[in-house]
């Protein structure tokens, strides 16, 4: 049976398997990623370097849970080459059978992406974002920073801002099948505008439209270099208007 004729549960099935894979990668390199948990936790306090002296925790499993939490997310950085592969072998069927053999470049642009947004998050955002909600209020107040939530608050503004930066990537598969085209990303800029402000500041926990400004930026210049992305390797058509 050809895998454009697979049924729903065949498709399921697969899509299963390959959850799989990726769950299994991500455990694999999570395990040996632990033993340096202590040095990413180093590197991930860098961002606060001068804002917080020694991050404490408050019961006696917490510590160990963070340098869990470590290994777990450097485990899933490590395996990203391998989750975009399976996404690109899961979607290939639907995708023009000449551009199957670009499977190599997909995976190497999508993680590169991914890593330009980690390494932007970590270099300008964190610290701006650190150092106005740190100094908010310190004439009243002491801050005792928990290992757990700051290492939660920095995962979760670096894995956003990764996955913010494959906006051109999601651009060439849904432009590949005929989702969407540069018409339809053109015509509803104004609303993608509105979104990525949104989006900006719910990934930049401050109040202050610097750092908010300072996502949406970037967001809005990928926006535009995916609508000529979807221009170059899309139809001219799409199936939603």
């Amino acid at each position: 049976m050809a895998e454009k004729d697979l049924t729903l549960i065949e498709h399921l099935e697969e899509l299963r398997r390959r959850i799989i894979v990726c769950l299994v990668a991500i455990s694999i390199s999570g395990i040996f990623a632990f033993p340096l948990s202590g040095n990413i936790l180093k590197i991930l306090k860098l961002p606060a370097h001068g804002l917080i002296q020694k991050l404490a925790f408050f019961s006696p499993q917490e510590a160990f849970m963070v340098y869990i939490k470590i290994a777990i997310v450097s485990g899933l950085i490590i395996s990203v080459p391998i989750i975009f592969y399976q996404l690109w072998a899961f979607l290939s069927p639907a995708i023009e059978e000449r551009m199957r053999r670009y499977s190599l470049g997909f995976v190497i642009f999508s993680f590169l992406a991914f890593m330009s947004g980690c390494l932007f998050a970590y270099y300008l955002l964190l610290p701006a974002a650190l150092n106005f909600l740190l100094n908010f209020g310190q004439d009243d107040l002491e801050p005792v920073i928990s290992a757990s939530k700051y290492i939660s608050f920095v995962i979760s503004i670096v894995l956003c801002t990764g996955l913010v930066f494959e906006m051109p990537v999601l651009s060439f598969i849904f432009s590949k099948i005929g989702i969407i085209n540069y018409k339809f990303l053109r015509k509803r800029f104004k609303y993608a505008v509105i979104i990525i402000l949104i989006t900006a500041a719910v990934i930049t926990p401050t109040q202050d439209v610097f750092n908010m400004m300072l996502l949406a930026i970037p967001m809005l210049f990928l926006y535009e270099i995916s609508i000529w992305i979807s221009f170059f390797s899309g139809p001219k058509t799409s199936k939603i208007h």
